[in-house]
């Protein structure tokens, strides 16, 4: 018995190491994303930084630059023109979620029809999303949380009715509001630094690498829910293989 348990325990830690990796270098499934990542090097503008590993088009990549693209219909000027400042941001930011293959420890399942997959409480740097709320406070919007409750009747999104368009600064009062709220708690705030290799960044030089690739191997080593833990697949294993023993 001691030798089948033995036996059990290391299919589980093999089994438990595979469900870690496999969350590594992944692209969700989603509506615009491509099935595997792979060099892209036409990518447009701020999304560049992941030309080496993509999981994004050069077409995706153009659109994310737009203010109203085909992507989703969604329309940055809602509640007038977005200062070019704050817009830098939410590109940066469409460009993470499009082409990113780093994400795979927080991807999701999703309960909407245009996407089967999301990211879920992504541990943003504090200084991505600090840089993020300062340089978009005096913009103005009508909603904190963007993924729902627009006035879709037009083709693209609108203000609800009674909803009114103020500053940043009164929707998302701190940066941790904009950052966790805007997109239904895709992102975090974190007290962690660039750099630190426990936070993804938005914002990185491609030239001394990807240093999210670090981050999302930090996560799925440590825990995080979208990969197995040991003593769940252990629990799994033996009413499938004590027959074999």
């Amino acid at each position: 018995m001691a030798a089948q348990w033995a036996v059990l325990a290391l299919l589980a830690a093999c089994m438990a190491s595979a469900a870690k990796e496999s969350v590594l270098n992944m692209c969700m499934d989603a509506k615009h994303h491509k099935t595997e990542p792979g060099p892209e090097e036409a990518l447009h503008g701020q999304c560049v930084l992941w030309k080496d590993n993509a999981c994004c088009t050069a077409n995706t990549s153009t659109e994310a630059h737009q203010d109203q693209s085909y992507l989703y219909n969604f329309n940055w000027n809602h509640c007038g023109v977005m200062p070019e400042k704050c817009k830098q941001h939410f590109i940066q930011d469409t460009c993470l979620y499009e082409c990113s293959p780093n994400l795979g420890p927080w991807i999701d399942q999703a309960d909407t029809s245009w996407r089967r997959e999301r990211i879920l409480n992504v541990p943003l740097c504090k200084e991505d999303c600090e840089l993020w709320w300062e340089d978009c406070q005096d913009a103005i919007t009508c909603k904190e949380n963007w993924h729902k409750g627009w006035n879709w009747t037009s083709g693209t999104n609108r203000c609800p009715r009674g909803f009114m368009c103020q500053p940043f600064k009164y929707v998302f009062p701190r940066p941790a509001d904009l950052c966790e709220k805007i997109w239904s708690n895709s992102y975090k705030y974190t007290m962690e630094h660039r750099g630190s290799g426990r936070c993804i960044q938005m914002w990185f030089d491609p030239a001394n690498g990807n240093p999210n690739v670090a981050v999302a191997k930090y996560y799925a080593q440590n825990g995080r829910d979208a990969s197995p833990t040991p003593r769940a697949v252990l629990l799994l294993l033996p009413a499938a293989l004590l027959s074999l023993l």
